[in-house]
């Protein structure tokens, strides 16, 4: 049985600096409050969108997908976190590696690609207002969701056919609290040809061609509020695309800070915060970035939650 050694926290565990009577209550503590508000502030926009015809829109439609996948996103690694600090384990088979890889691969190129689609939409609703229903009709919104399903898929089992490749390593120990794919992949010595093409399709679907396409459609965005006259209509325009912008900040900016900051700095530790950010803290600023930011989302939030507490006895 070929074994992976997750490594996060749990190595502070047995160390002198800190007691595992006290450290692991904590830790366990905040990642599953963590969790639950993740799970819970999600939840509720996807009871939202799906329970206000007002919010029957492409625009809500890719926001409640995004909240589904952040659900699944953040499913894949917390819990067995959660359930390893209760039983001081840190140790996972290579079959158990491979599932919880293949679904964070598939969840996180689904968050990667509704972000990109969301900023099409965004383009579409104010570079061509008039055009916006024809073009992003409800076959289109889900075609474009099962395409990034599919992308997601393929992306899934091409890292799971590159790792088949390392099955000679027995032992492994991974500096953080989750199988990370790039880590066992930065392990092997020999960077063979099938290897190389692996890792640059990857990068061009996690990164080249998404963050191209968002930045594509803010310029024109951009460009075409800046030939609005009003300052009304402008601000009006900023507010529309205002908290899908800042989660494309936050995402992509924890993301980058993960490989950037292990590219420079090669502390097992600061990998491992970088992580818990991206893969952990955005996901749960998701649904209070776009519930804080977005006037119809609050309301359609307030009037569920009412609707919910009038009929509880």
């Amino acid at each position: 049985m070929i074994c992976i050694q997750p490594n996060l926290i749990y190595k502070n565990l047995k160390s002198g600096k800190y007691k595992d009577i006290y450290l692991t209550p904590i830790l366990f503590g905040l990642f599953l409050t963590m969790y639950l508000v993740t799970v819970l502030g999600n939840l509720l926009i996807i009871l939202a969108v799906s329970s206000d015809y007002h919010l029957h829109t492409p625009m809500y439609f890719f926001l409640s997908s995004l909240s589904l996948a952040d659900i699944g996103f953040i499913s894949t690694t917390v819990p067995k976190m959660i359930v390893n600090l209760l039983n001081h384990s840190r140790v996972m088979s290579y079959g158990g590696y491979l599932k919880q890889m293949s679904v964070f691969i598939i969840f996180g190129c689904m968050d990667d690609l509704l972000l990109t689609m969301m900023a099409y939409d965004r383009f579409v609703a104010i570079c061509h207002p008039l055009h916006y229903s024809v073009i992003m009709n409800p076959h289109l919104c889900g075609f474009l969701l099962l395409l990034s399903l599919l992308i997601s898929l393929l992306v899934s089992q091409l890292q799971n056919l590159n790792v088949l490749n390392f099955l000679y390593f027995k032992d492994i120990e991974i500096s953080n609290f989750f199988c990370d794919p790039s880590q066992l992949l930065n392990l092997t010595c020999s960077e063979t040809f099938s290897s190389t093409i692996v890792k640059c399709f990857v990068f061009a679907i996690f990164g080249f061609i998404p963050i191209s396409g968002i930045f594509f459609s803010y310029y024109k965005i951009i460009s075409s509020i800046l030939r609005i006259s009003s300052s009304s209509g402008k601000y009006k325009a900023f507010s529309t695309c205002g908290s899908h912008l800042a989660v494309v900040c936050v995402f992509y900016g924890t993301g980058l800070g993960v490989y950037l900051g292990s590219a420079v700095s090669h502390s097992p530790r600061t990998g491992a915060v970088a992580s818990v950010m991206y893969t952990v803290v955005t996901p749960m600023l998701n649904p209070f970035i776009y519930s804080l930011q977005n006037k119809d989302l609050k309301n359609s939030l307030r009037r569920l939650l009412l609707r919910r507490a009038v009929s509880c006895p």
